[in-house]
C-alpha cells in the first residue's frame, strides 16, 4: 500500500511515519506539507492512502477532496483533526475515516487497517 502522508507540521508528520513505519514498514511514499504540495503529488501518482490534515485544506476543505477523489477515485483518505467536531465535516466532504489528533495511535492504525481492507476489494 502506497501512503501519501499531508500536514503542515513536522513533528506530526515524523511521528505517524514513524507509527506507520513501525507497523506497515515502508509504506509512506511521500509526506506533503501544503495543498500545493499536495496537488503536484496527487497528479502524479495516485496513492492508495491519504493521510490528511484537515486544517491543511483551509477554507474549501470539500473542493479539494472532491479534486483528490475525482483524480484518483479509489483513494482511501483519512483525515487527521485535532478537533473532534470536525469529524461530520470531514465525513460529509467526502473522507472515508476521520481520527482525531488527540485519540491514541491505535485509532489511526485501525483506520489505516480498515483502509487495507478496504483496498482488497
Amino acid at each position: 500500500m502506497r501512503i501519501l502522508l499531508a500536514d503542515d507540521e513536522p513533528r506530526v508528520r515524523s511521528a505517524i511515519r514513524l507509527l506507520i513505519d513501525q507497523h506497515y514498514e515502508g509504506n509512506v511514499v511521500e509526506e506533503v506539507s501544503s495543498t500545493q504540495e499536495l496537488a503536484e503529488h496527487i497528479g502524479n501518482y495516485c496513492p492508495d492512502l491519504l493521510l490528511l490534515d484537515w486544517e491543511l485544506l483551509g477554507a474549501i476543505p470539500e473542493e479539494l477532496l472532491t479534486s483528490i477523489h475525482t483524480r484518483c477515485p479509489d483513494i482511501f483518505t483519512i483525515v487527521l483533526d485535532s478537533e473532534s467536531q470536525t469529524r461530520q465535516s470531514a465525513l460529509e466532504a467526502g473522507a472515508n475515516e476521520f481520527v482525531g489528533k488527540n485519540e491514541p495511535p491505535e485509532s489511526l492504525l485501525a483506520a489505516i487497517k480498515s483502509s487495507r481492507n478496504s483496498n482488497k476489494k
